[in-house]
């Protein structure tokens, strides 16, 4: 029997990861289990006719009944994750990676949290274990810190953020909550009626960190970390992404985001063809068009030079 009244969905998209999915569900009801009266699992299959889809679809049948199974295939992409804010049956949403592990007590306290500040209308995160699953490694002979309580946003190998981390603030799950200016998307939550969403158009994977928490600061609202809510995401990946990802879509993702944002696409532009050397300014351009005949949006640029050699309307 499904929970009537829910304080908390966790949500997660899944494409041909049942193992991912499967580990990630059963570490929270065995790990987890002080909350499975207060909380619901949705699950979006966004491959559901493959083997995985169907296995999937079985275990929420014979051994999940609570929770729900959403096949979903009319596309793909980190926007699918949006529809996990629409299904939810609770006034708040942990949207995570479905290959994602919790630290204990950490759900616990996300909904106590939430009870004490029902109104909130900010984004939250929380600090991401690596794998050593220690604060601090010793390298050289040096203390290095091991948790990334954030993203720094800045263009890095063709994507926008760097995984980094906060001075003082963080390490202690009884710190402080702090704003920090973005941080990976493995893991986030919002309130239900809060919650932005992500631009429709975005489609396959990429573009959508740094947009989102943009977007959230330009509504005047906070981005905001919770220091107890500590996640280990499984990066390690053998057989590669599974879903459909090219750069090119990524790229446009960007420039999506940037126009709906009204943002300078400078940084971008600069980033994919000087850094990257993988686009030229007419490819770009072309992208730009793209997006203004799909959505209407208008670029904006910073640099004059760089405006006139972007301009649409000019061959």
């Amino acid at each position: 029997m499904k929970n009537k009244n829910p304080k908390l969905t966790i949500g997660m998209c899944s494409y041909d990861d049942f193992h991912g999915t499967y580990f990630t569900i059963q570490s929270i009801r065995l790990h987890h289990s002080e909350v499975l009266d207060d909380i619901e699992f949705i699950v979006i299959d966004n491959n559901p006719k493959s083997k995985h889809g169907k296995e999937l679809e079985r275990f929420f049948k014979e051994s999940l009944p609570t929770g729900t199974y959403i096949p979903f295939d009319e596309y793909t992409g980190c926007g699918v994750r949006s529809k996990l804010f629409e299904y939810a049956n609770s006034p708040a949403v942990l949207c995570m990676d479905c290959h994602v592990l919790l630290s204990p007590g950490s759900l616990k306290r996300l909904i106590d949290y939430y009870d004490e500040n029902p109104n909130t209308e900010d984004l939250f995160h929380g600090p991401l274990l690596w794998e050593q699953l220690e604060n601090e490694l010793s390298i050289n002979n040096k203390k290095v810190k091991n948790i990334s309580t954030h993203f720094d946003t800045v263009w890095r190998d063709g994507m926008k953020g760097r995984w980094s981390n906060h001075e003082t603030l963080g390490y202690d799950i009884d710190d402080p909550p702090f704003e920090i200016p973005a941080q990976g998307l493995g893991l986030f939550s919002s309130r239900k009626d809060s919650w932005l969403g992500f631009n429709e158009h975005f489609r396959e994977f990429g573009g959508e960190e740094c947009y989102i928490h943009d977007k959230y600061r330009l509504h005047g609202r906070k981005v905001i970390c919770l220091p107890f809510l500590r996640w280990m995401h499984r990066f390690y990946r053998p057989g590669g992404p599974p879903y459909p990802i090219s750069t090119k879509t990524k790229v446009k993702n960007y420039i999506i985001g940037h126009m709906e944002l009204r943002l300078p696409l400078d940084d971008l532009v600069n980033h994919f063809i000087d850094d990257q050397k993988k686009f030229t300014h007419k490819m770009i351009k072309k992208l730009m068009i793209e997006t203004m005949k799909e959505t209407g949006y208008l670029p904006l640029f910073e640099n004059k030079e760089l405006a006139k050699i972007m301009n649409p309307y000019r061959k």
